[in-house]
């Protein structure tokens, strides 16, 4: 047992004064220094410097490890430029981002904060850098593939990866499922690999509405998508309409990335169907989709998460960025309630969307948290300020042990 005793701690719904966490893997009781020290008379005690902030770690739940060789390769500003971009420059990056590489993207976000990641893998080959990073991983083997005749040898190719995730054997890695979107993957795969969802309880995430593009191929097969598709894929219609491939998950709650360009109607069939929505702003901006209307979100009353997507479209993976990006792109957002609701997303509500015990500094749940060093006493803004200034992560541990810093 390990007690450690800050000035706050964010929980991340309320501001905490004066109050210590006693803990292992999880965390077993907060309350005042003297009282721990007496239940727990055998544990070791850290007392944390002035203006110290315990907050739960952070949950990046949409990453894609596999491109963190970008930097200048790619194109920007053009949703369908910056994809030529990727399909010109794909054999590159992939082979150029070793596990050197997709570790050295797995130990930046440890360093800001990042305490479980959810990584969208679409070829397997970081599956070894995830099963070795000390981080919580959610591992969504990723399935592609919008013809039919192709169906069965991709379907293979997506098992032979999903059997391999569940080789690793360690605490906090989870095998899951990523279905790419409703425009690259056939019915056909999708129902096979819901199946398996459903049958062995896989969490599902899929790319939805993340371009003007795909809005355009998936109600009328037109648009910039139309040459896309028909130089690559010899293919001049959409395999399903957006309501058609909503329909898949109806019974699946599914985190969907952007949902930039969704209707009503799809925001209602999302509503309805309990999925949670991914929010990363720094993509949307450098691919040219817009922002997400996160205040028609509260309305329909829709869970939204904040998230960094991958190097291939973002210039690092650092959640607080993310959240600042979001913060200044949401204009007329209240200020300080926005920002609280930001925090909430990039830990409890993350955490809940992906069914994992953690998110919060709460009795009972995962001991993952982080120690920031504040500047001062904090006031009424604390969620602005946590956002805004690139504050010194002294400490993080995940599931009770302590990943960076020193005791």
């Amino acid at each position: 047992m390990n007690i450690i005793s800050p000035n706050y701690i964010l929980t991340p719904n309320k501001l905490l004064k004066n109050l210590s966490i006693a803990y292992d893997k999880k965390i077993e009781k907060i309350a005042p220094l003297e009282e721990l020290k007496a239940k727990f008379p055998d544990a070791q005690v850290t007392q944390l410097a002035k203006n110290s902030l315990i907050m739960p770690g952070l949950i990046n739940s949409h990453v894609h490890i596999e491109f963190s060789a970008n930097k200048t390769q790619l194109s920007y500003g053009d949703f369908i430029n910056w994809l030529y971009s990727v399909i010109e420059n794909r054999d590159e990056l992939i082979n150029g981002c070793g596990q050197e590489c997709m570790q050295k993207a797995i130990d930046a976000m440890l360093d800001r904060g990042i305490t479980t990641f959810g990584a969208i893998s679409s070829h397997a080959m970081d599956l070894e850098a995830c099963a070795n990073a000390k981080q919580n991983v959610v591992f969504f083997n990723e399935l592609i593939g919008s013809q039919a005749a192709m169906a069965d040898a991709l379907f293979g190719d997506f098992l032979a990866r999903l059997d391999a995730s569940k080789t690793v054997k360690r605490d906090g890695f989870i095998p899951a499922v990523a279905i790419h979107s409703p425009y690259s993957v056939h019915p056909i795969l999708i129902k096979k690999a819901l199946e398996i969802v459903k049958n062995e309880d896989l969490k599902l995430t899929a790319h939805f509405m993340e371009s003007e593009a795909e809005r355009n191929w998936l109600d009328e097969s037109k648009g910039d998508f139309s040459e896309f598709f028909q130089k690559f894929l010899k293919q001049e219609h959409n395999v399903s309409d957006s309501k058609e491939f909503l329909e898949h998950f109806n019974q699946t709650p599914t985190l969907l990335t952007h949902v930039v360009k969704s209707n009503e109607q799809e925001l209602q069939t999302i509503k309805d169907a309990n999925h949670t929505i991914i929010h990363c702003p720094i993509s949307n901006r450098l691919l040219g989709n817009g922002i997400l209307n996160i205040k028609e979100l509260n309305e329909h009353g829709i869970p939204w998460v904040i998230a960094t997507d991958g190097l291939s479209s973002n210039y690092k993976l650092d959640l607080f960025e993310e959240m600042k990006i979001s913060l200044f792109s949401h204009a007329n957002a209240p200020l300080n309630d926005f920002a609280e609701q930001l925090i909430v997303a990039a830990t409890k509500n993350a955490a809940d969307a992906l069914g994992l015990n953690t998110g919060e500094i709460v009795e009972g749940k995962n001991a993952d948290m982080i120690v920031i060093d504040l500047d001062s006493e904090l006031n009424e803004e604390l969620a602005v300020h946590l956002i805004l200034h690139h504050y010194n992560i002294s400490k993080v541990f995940i599931n009770g042990k302590l990943e960076k810093g020193e005791i």
